[in-house]
């Protein structure tokens, strides 16, 4: 990538020469390559690959190499370890061709305990944790599935406050209720959404705090929270993360 940016220290490209690709694309890669490729070619060099020629040359042991590797080896135990959970029984099953004692070859996974002795190799039937450790900032393991839901909310559809404030005696909205949006719509951009959303959330609290009786004002606020999230789905089709803010005065 450095030699298609033009920013690696010794190599540079220049008009007529040819790059290489000798590697088929991963899949999900195709756009990175892609600007590998647009990289290489605005340098006025020929990038040449396996689509256009016989030239892949893949990095993995074919399955001769890997017996003739086992039969060099001569090992006493063996455990396969990365791929797919059938890649790894197939380089089991090679093993056993080769010569290996089946009692001396375990396929694990992540997450087993693997103890190895004279008698054999053997998977424990208890497990150690295995799962995605999160990092962020100087937590290691501290973040919440609930934290990473929130994150992703955000990240996708924004978020929404309002903010109203409640008469103590009357229950009644006083003015109107404010409002703060971050990464979900421009607001300059959106007055008729606003003015609507205001007069919904109006109404949403007035008729829960209306009864005379003590106000819950957890069920005020997940009502606003609830009702504001359809309607606003209902308009734009996306669903931010709202945030009811309720001031008693």
């Amino acid at each position: 990538m450095r030699i298609a940016t033009g920013a690696h220290r010794f190599l540079k490209l220049k008009k007529g020469d040819s790059v290489i690709l000798s590697s088929s694309v991963i899949p999900g890669n195709e756009r990175t390559v892609q600007f590998l490729k647009d990289g290489i070619l605005r340098q006025g060099a020929k990038v040449f690959h396996y689509k256009m020629m016989d030239i892949h040359a893949g990095g993995h042991a074919q399955r001769e190499e890997l017996r003739e590797m086992i039969r060099m080896m001569n090992p006493q135990f063996f455990l396969p370890v990365h791929g797919q959970y059938s890649m790894m029984i197939a380089n089991a099953d090679l093993a056993k061709e080769v010569g290996v004692p089946e009692k001396n070859i375990a396929v694990a996974e992540n997450g087993n305990i693997v103890n190895v002795s004279r008698k054999g190799i053997l998977i424990e039937k208890n497990q150690v944790p295995a799962n995605y450790i999160m990092v962020d900032g100087l937590g290691v393991g501290d973040i919440g599935e609930i934290v990473l839901r929130d994150r992703q909310m955000l990240a996708e559809d924004g978020m929404f406050v309002i903010v109203a404030v409640v008469d103590r005696t009357t229950g009644k909205v006083k003015g109107s209720p404010d409002i703060i949006s971050r990464g979900f719509v421009y607001l300059r951009e959106s007055k008729n959404l606003l003015f609507e959303t205001r007069k919904k959330a109006v109404e949403i609290i007035n008729k829960t705090t209306g009864s005379g009786k003590a106000v819950n004002w957890t069920y005020v606020k997940d009502e606003l929270r609830n009702k504001i999230g359809d309607f606003l789905f209902t308009k734009t089709e996306r669903r931010p993360m709202v945030l009811p803010v309720v001031i008693e005065v």
